[in-house]
Order: structure tokens, then sequence, then C-alpha cells
């Protein structure tokens, strides 16, 4: 490994040779210069420093000026003041100025060598230590995606997955990373049978304690009995995945009080048309279709599937809430609605409950696939989560709910469905009234090869319409998605490593929801 290169700029440098000398022993590559003239040629010359020290009191130039000048042309390189002078305002200028570190005269090697540490090695020191404890657990994990776990045990292992993918994505572990990433897969496998071997049976006790809450239970377990003499806000955000959340929980956490971290799973399919309808009905598709039918579109029919989502929550607090309520729905699809949102808001909290539909993920994720630019933004998991969060810290939203949070409020963040980015291609052959998702299809005569999805002949019977008699659903499992023999190799090029929705995944199934307080 090359040796760190230090400069080291003080006007009494010959009294530093027992430092110096240390530093040498230690493999660090030190060059000395006694005045801040001289460390700005060195640092505007042809050698690249990891580190500079800088004293504080030099002759010509003082060590204050040195640093902004430095600063100037090198801003991330790293500066440690050392000074005599303890001065509460010098050092809050020195601070402000962006140094690193400082140091207070006189400094012993250990002092130095402390430093050292922190500034140079603290990323190889974080990035060892978290790959010796992944490897440590690892193993762990590997056992418990292969033994018999139930629906919340499931949710145990895909939160325990996510905090080790946002671990070694802060310390920049790349092998480790492509480690778990298979471990990921092949939890996502196991986990697929598990649907697959229980789907049918819970559709059928749906709503039973020993089955998983499901979307059409989402208002029932968490909104409707929180609704007191305190107004509560129920946002939805589309495509909302717990990794998601994890990245935006500081960002939230800086306005509320988190009260409590819960989770539901997504009915099948995992797309908006079914799992957010479900959420503001309170009923399966098919109840809803039956119910509603002047509410419900088919997929093969033209218009909105979504635009009764409010009809839908009235007709659901009818039914369920005894008293009547104050109640008020946006939905939120374009920066102008964003905006009168954030103009508003504070208006609605005359209301008993607010409900917010905000779909920048899901037009996120499908930018992603048609713009090269949004490709490149948000090139895998981490880059997607991280334009999440720069999106949510810059957004009418956030800032919406900067303007309630000093209110005496419940905020309650969920999702309808999250998203997998896909990678195996698997074909499938339909006839033209067979649905275009990619992770699901509905249709008549539909061939495919078994192993790859989780077929419904009987939609009835896990609360899904049909088209026609003989339609049947087939859902991706995994991380594969479905494309026609004809162009085969055109689609699969275009559709490898989007974010879809629609099928059986940790991702997409396992939602978070989280209850919030005023502070």
């Amino acid at each position: 490994m090359d040796k760190i290169k230090i400069l080291w700029a003080d006007d009494e440098i010959d009294m530093l040779k027992p430092q110096l000398m240390f530093l040498n022993q230690k493999g660090y590559d030190v060059t000395t210069v006694t005045n801040g003239h001289d460390a700005l040629d060195e640092c505007n010359g042809p050698e690249d420093f990891d580190v500079v020290f800088l004293d504080e009191s030099m002759p010509g130039i003082s060590g204050l000026e040195t640093l902004s000048k430095i600063k100037e042309k090198h801003p991330l390189l790293p500066v440690v003041m050392i000074t005599k002078n303890e001065a509460e305002n010098l050092m809050e200028e020195a601070i402000g100025s962006q140094i690193t570190d400082y140091l207070i005269k006189p400094v012993n090697p250990n002092q130095i060598l402390l430093t050292l540490k922190k500034i140079i090695d603290n990323t190889r020191l974080v990035r060892e230590k978290t790959s010796s404890d992944y490897q440590q657990e690892f193993r762990q994990i590997l056992m418990e995606i292969n033994s018999r776990l139930d629906h919340k045990q499931w949710v145990d292992i895909y939160k325990k997955i996510i905090n080790w993918e946002l671990k070694l994505d802060a310390s920049r572990t790349e092998q480790m990373s492509e480690i778990l990433a298979m471990q990921k897969t092949e939890a996502n496998a196991e986990f697929s049978k598990f649907i697959i071997d229980n789907y049918a049976d819970w559709m059928s006790q749906i709503g039973d304690q020993d089955v998983p809450i499901f979307s059409p239970h989402v208002f029932r377990n968490w909104v409707f009995p929180k609704l007191d003499k305190k107004p509560t806000v129920f946002l939805l955000l589309d495509n909302f995945r717990f990794d998601q959340w994890k990245v935006l929980e500081p960002l939230f956490s800086r306005l509320f009080r988190i009260v409590e971290e819960d989770h539901f799973y997504s009915i099948l399919p995992t797309s908006t048309q079914y799992s957010r309808n479900s959420i503001f009905a309170g009923m399966m598709p098919l109840g809803i279709s039956k119910q509603f039918p002047q509410w419900w579109k088919n997929d093969n029919e033209e218009g909105g599937k979504n635009n009764h989502e409010s009809d839908l929550l009235a007709k659901q607090i009818q039914r369920f809430v005894r008293k009547d309520i104050k109640h008020e729905y946006f939905k939120i699809t374009n920066t102008t609605l964003a905006k009168q949102l954030n103009d508003n808001i504070l208006n609605s909290l005359t209301n008993d409950l607010t409900v917010i539909v905000y779909n920048f993920i899901d037009t996120l994720s499908h930018a992603r696939t048609e713009m090269e630019v949004i490709k490149e933004l948000a090139s895998d998991e981490t880059a997607y989560r991280s334009l999440t969060k720069s999106w949510f810290e810059h957004s009418a939203l956030f800032s919406a709910l900067e303007k309630i949070a000093d209110k005496d409020i419940r905020l309650i963040v969920t999702t309808d469905h999250g998203t997998i980015r896909v990678k195996q291609p698997c074909k499938v052959v339909g006839d033209r009234e067979t649905t275009p998702n990619l992770r699901y299809k509905l249709g008549r005569n539909l061939n495919y090869d078994k192993k790859d999805v989780l077929a419904i002949r009987e939609p009835e019977k896990v609360g899904l319409p049909k088209i026609n008699l003989s339609s049947s659903y087939i859902f991706a499992r995994e991380d594969k998605y479905f494309l026609y023999p004809n162009n085969y190799n055109y689609y699969n090029n275009y559709y490898r490593d989007t974010f879809q929705h629609g099928g059986i995944s940790l991702e997409e199934m396992i939602c978070p929801i989280l209850m919030l307080e005023s502070k």
C-alpha cells in the first residue's frame, strides 16, 4: 500500500524532530515547511498530500489565512490546525473554515497518531469491522433462511438483510455487498416458496389472527382505532420499501417522534390497481368489483384504475367507524398539486383524518426504466435509495411536514407495495387480452414455465376478479420478469435491472407502516 503523505507547516519545525521521527517509523511520508507561503506552494505542486498539519501562528501569513487559501483549491483535503492558543473565537473561526481536527501544543506522538487514524484510517477500520461482523452473522442468516420460518420471522430476516445492506453501503464494502446480494437472492427464493405454499390458505382466512395482516386491514388495524381528538394524517408513499424508510428515518426523526415501526403484507398482485384500492376499500379486489362495480376497472378496460380511492375510503369509514368523522383526501401526482398541498396543509388540521397519496417514488421507478439519465442516477439499489432521500429532503412534501411538525398530530406513514430490481427473464405466451405487466399476467391459455410462477387458476378463491370464465393469474417469483417470445432480446435488455412490481418478493410484499407523533 502507498505511504500516507503528510504536509506539516510550522515555523518551529526543528523542535518537532521526535514527532517526525515517530511518524517516519510508523510508515508515514512527511514533507515539512516553515511558513504558509511554502505550504501553499507544496499544496499546489505535483505532490498529492493526504493530510496537512498547519501551525496557527506562523510568520508571513497566518495559519487561518493559509487554511482559507488551501480550501479554495483543495476543499476536500483534510487539514489539522495546531495552535498554542485555546481562545474560543479562534477555534470557532478555524472550525468554520472547515478544519478536520485541531490539536493544542505541545502535541505528543500518540495524539498525532490518533488524529491520523481518525482521518485516514477511519473508513478502512469501519469497513474491516463491518465486513468481519457480517461474516460472523452470514451463517446464522443462512440457517434461518433455510429453516421453516413463519410470516413474522420472514419480516425479521428481511429487516436484518436491509440493516446489513445499509451498513455495507455506508462502509463501501463492495466484496461483502456482493455476498449479501447473493444471500438476499437466496432469501427471496425461499420466501417465494413460502408464499406459494401459504397464500391461498391465508386468503381463505384473511383477517384471522394466525395469518399476516394484508392490505384490506390497514385502516382497521392502524387508523380507525386511533381516531380521537388528535388529528391524524395518513401518508401513503407509492412503491415505498423498508430500505427507503430506513434512509428517510433520520429526516422524519428531525420533525416527529417515532412511536412504532410495524408492517403488513401486500396482497397479490403487488400493484397499485389491486393493493391500493384494497387498502382504501377495506376489502379484496373481488369484493370491490362486486359491491362497487362502477368504481372498479379490470386490467383490459380503458381508463384510470385508481380514480375512486376517496369514494372507497368514504364507504369504508361508513362501515367501520360508528361516529361521523371529518376527513379529506389528496392525491399528489405532479408539482402543481404538491405545491398546493404545501400551501394548504395547515388548513387540513381541522380534519379528524387527512389522507395523502404521494406518487413520486412510483414515478421515479417508471422514469428509471424509460429515461437514460435516471438510469444513470439510480444505477443500483444504493443509488436508488440515495436518490429517494435527496428527493424527499428537497420536496414540497417534506416542507409540508415541517409546517405541521409542531402541531399536536398523529402521522401514519405507509405504502401500498414495494418494488424489486428484476434480473431474470422468463418467457410467457398469451393472447391479446393478456395483461402487459412484467411481474404478473391475467389472461386465458397462458403458457409459462411452472417453476417461475405462482399460478392462480381460480382467482375468486384468493379474492381476485377475472375478465372471463377461463381467466387465470400468474405471479413472477423472486427477481424474474415476463417477456413474450417476440423481440425477446430487445425487451430483455430494455427491462433488465429495472424496478418493477406485481409479483412475489420480500421487497414487494412486506410493507412498512410507521406511527409518528409530534415531539
